[in-house]
């Protein structure tokens, strides 16, 4: 029999089913909610400290503010280093999508010229890719007003104020002084090592030379903080909260800038350099390196030509000639080899020699600088007349390691400690020295014969001017040797304390008085009938003071005619002196490279700087120059 069909059994399948599909829905969407429940709970509630401080980090940026860098002035006062403030416009590469055509377009809306395109460059091989960098620099008004109303067109493009360090004289005194530039991995490295990386954030420049860098850390400061609210496009909206910055430290230095000039305008366009050292204190009033260089064209980076320029120039300005030249001192050393003499009993004042002209040793003729010799020399007139003769006999009877151990003394061959980096340490010639110097046997033995020449400033001996003026400077000080130092006192910023560079005697040599004053007797003379007398005739002081010459090359027994002789292989003319004689302010020791004989060269500069520090007098042109700079102020 067929079964009956039932709909109603259908219509209760069908509703089971979709009670079974309505409530497992349900318990999904119940599920899904106590998810999104618990989720909620544990972002509101167990992790809302986390998030708020990331929401605060999203919302709030921390940015540096870089201190004002110190001050430098000289001893009197005169600012040789300050700030300014300008706009720069700067790009961060990392947020410019085509850098090359957003340059392009700045470009018609302000004028970016070629030197500045290779300056971006360069500072960009040297900084990180999200750091921002000055495409342009020192905008005007208008300028930052034309980008302004164009800002939006340019996203990774912005003005900024920036300070910049200024060297208001320019080239004069850009040796001691050095100069400021962009922070590089060298930099960041004596950062890391001070301990200074957060003190350092958002700083762009570094001292990289002289004073500048030297006092880095004292210039630089404390860096400060601002808690800036930003928008969602990193936009400043203002400002929650600052901590100044405080500025760095001023310092006050030995230096006169005025004497600086004085002498820099006396070399003109000659090379070589001049130390000039208060004796009892040690205090360097004058350091100068001739060519100099302007420290100003470094502060945004160097363009590509100033450097090739500078980098190229076969006179070398970037070499700092007053603390890392070294050079054979020539007929100065002759002093201090009569010392020795003194001190070690060689000689007394009296004992004389007699001069035919030259010296016979070991076969060889050592010829003295006038022909027929001297006739008969005691040490009074050795020094005068600058008798070479009578110091290749001493210096034979001194011996090579006796001469050494002297000069040593004197801090010859030694760096001198002087607060700027990069001395050069010299030549002192010895038996030690050699076997040290050299790798072949025959090379290393020290020959009698090479002693001889080392009695007149000649041979191995290498000295920079700094360690000549310091050992000039100890003897007009009677044997006290102060370390040679160029700042005076640190003012702390903020408190406004000074903090003094006390003088610090290095060594009291044991020298007896009745010696020194043998010495400095002789080198009075030396001004008033002897090598240096044309230089200081007239002088309203007296001045005490040595001559020299020293040969750039070998004349193999030739005769020295200057005029034969290309100019970079003249011989060079020293001069070292202190002043007033009887009570010493001030002592120097002078190089013209090339420039001849000494009297002749180095000595008229060494009386124009005793005449403007004593007497307040001005070289005729300098004068005029100085004049005429006071009438354009006023």
């Amino acid at each position: 029999m067929r079964r009956r069909h039932d709909p109603f059994h259908h219509q209760d399948s069908d509703l089971d089913r979709f009670r079974f599909r309505l409530g497992f829905a349900a318990v999904a969407v119940l599920l899904a909610f106590l998810l999104l429940f618990t989720r909620f709970v544990w972002l509101q509630v167990v992790q809302h400290d986390y998030y708020t401080t990331r929401a605060e980090g999203n919302r709030i940026s921390l940015v540096p503010v870089t201190p004002n860098r110190g001050v430098i002035v000289d001893r009197n006062g005169t600012v040789l280093a300050r700030n300014y403030s300008a706009f720069t416009l700067e790009i961060t590469p990392s947020r410019v999508h085509d850098l090359e055509a957003t340059i392009d377009a700045l470009g018609t809306l302000i004028e970016v010229q070629a030197k500045d395109r290779k300056r971006f460059k360069k500072l960009m091989e040297e900084s990180k890719n999200f750091e921002s960098i000055p495409i342009r620099t020192r905008l005007t008004d208008k300028e930052v007003a034309t980008f302004a109303a164009n800002r939006f067109r340019f996203p990774g493009v912005e003005v900024k104020a920036r300070l910049f360090r200024q060297y208001p004289l320019g080239e004069i005194g850009s040796h001691a002084l050095g100069y400021i530039g962009r922070v590089n991995d060298r930099d960041l490295e004596r950062i890391e090592v001070a301990e200074q990386a957060a003190n350092y954030k958002g700083t762009d420049h570094f001292g990289k030379s002289g004073i500048e860098q030297k006092y880095e850390f004292h210039l630089h400061g404390q860096t400060g903080y601002e808690e800036v609210e930003v928008d969602a496009g990193g936009r400043a909206v203002r400002i929650l909260s600052r901590t100044p910055p405080v500025p760095g430290n001023n310092l006050t230095l030995t230096l006169d800038s005025k004497l600086q000039k004085v002498v820099e305008q006396a070399f003109g366009e000659r090379r070589g350099a001049l130390v000039a050292i208060e004796p009892e204190s040690g205090g360097v009033l004058a350091l100068v390196s001739m060519p100099t260089f302007d420290p100003n064209l470094f502060v945004d980076g160097i363009r590509a030509d100033d450097w090739d320029a500078y980098n190229n120039d076969p006179d070398k300005p970037m070499l700092n000639r007053a603390i890392y030249g070294a050079y054979p001192p020539g007929s100065t050393f002759k002093p201090f080899m009569a010392l020795a003499a003194l001190e070690t009993g060689k000689r007394t004042p009296q004992q004389a020699i007699s001069d035919p002209g030259y010296y016979m040793f070991g076969g060889h003729q050592f010829r003295d600088d006038k022909k027929g010799g001297h006739g008969i020399v005691d040490m009074y007139k050795s020094i005068v007349h600058s008798c070479d003769t009578y110091y290749y006999v001493l210096a034979n009877d001194l011996g090579i390691d006796g001469i050494s151990n002297f000069m040593g003394q004197l801090g010859f061959g030694q760096r001198t400690g002087i607060d700027i980096e990069g001395e050069a340490e010299g030549v002192l010639p010895s038996q030690a020295w050699k076997k040290k110097r050299f790798k072949k046997p025959e090379q290393q033995k020290w020959y009698a014969g090479e002693t001889i020449s080392i009695g007149i400033g000649q041979g191995y001996n290498s000295y920079t001017m700094l360690q000549l003026a310091q050992a000039t400077a100890t003897v007009a000080n009677n044997g006290v040797m102060f370390r040679p130092h160029l700042v005076k006192y640190i003012t702390d910023a903020k408190s406004g304390a000074k903090t003094m560079i006390e003088p610090e005697p290095m060594r009291i040599l044991p020298f007896k008085q009745q010696n020194i004053d043998v010495i400095k007797k002789a080198l009075v003379g030396v001004n008033k009938e002897g090598t240096g007398t044309r230089a200081f005739a007239g002088a309203e002081y007296e001045a005490a003071g040595k001559t020299g010459t020293a040969q750039v090359f070998s004349l193999k027994g030739e005769k020295y005619e200057a005029g034969k002789v290309k100019e970079r292989l003249r011989d060079h003319a020293l001069f070292m002196a202190y002043a007033p004689a009887d009570a010493p302010k001030i002592a120097l020791a002078v190089i013209v490279e090339n420039g001849g004989f000494g009297a002749q060269s180095a000595a008229p500069i060494a009386r124009m700087v005793f005449d403007y520090y004593l007497l307040g007098k001005l070289p005729k042109g300098a004068a005029e120059e100085d004049a005429a700079a006071v009438e354009a102020d006023e």
